[in-house]
């Protein structure tokens, strides 16, 4: 088995959680000579249920593009922190099912590895919630690793120094 890790997806919610599971994949990427590829999902605001059928709705498809091109904006400040790792970086605003969309983007592009992080919900919480993280590790088509919510963000920059064995 040779293993060669060369593109990195990192899905992100804008949260501390995935600016931590971002910090690691930067300097995971570095390591490894990847590229890495921070997507976010917008989830669409009628799928999700906070547009109901009662009530005025707005115009959905000004909404969407606003909703993606926000999280565009809010994206370039990812790829600056990769591109200044001089880690090569794609950033996509996507809108669709957080999970779904993540594990179809890693399908799609050929991804090596999915970091990402987790809140470490339990119980109820995570009963309710779920979890976006053990979706996508159960439908990756990748290894998936997951960065704990409780991680310090100085814990991304000590990453594994050595590069696994490529034989």
């Amino acid at each position: 088995m040779q293993l060669s890790i060369s593109r990195i997806l990192v899905p992100v919610d804008f949260s501390a959680h995935s600016e931590v599971a971002l910090q690691y994949a930067i300097a995971l990427a570095s390591r490894l000579a990847a590229s890495l590829h921070v997507l976010h999902v917008v989830e669409d605001p009628v799928a999700t249920g906070a547009w109901g059928s009662e009530g005025v709705l707005p115009d959905l498809t000004e909404l969407r593009s606003e909703l993606v091109a926000d999280a565009e904006r809010r994206l370039l400040a990812y790829r600056g922190e990769a591109e200044r790792a001089r880690v090569p970086v794609v950033t996509t605003a996507q809108m669709g099912l957080t999970s779904n969309t993540i594990v179809e983007y890693a399908r799609a592009l050929d991804i090596d590895l999915i970091v990402m992080g987790t809140h470490g919900r339990t119980g109820v919480a995570h009963l309710f919630m779920g979890s976006v993280a053990e979706r996508v590790l159960r439908h990756a088509p990748c290894p998936v690793l997951t960065v704990r919510a409780g991680a310090r963000g100085q814990e991304a920059h000590e990453a594994p120094s050595r590069a696994p064995s490529r034989k």
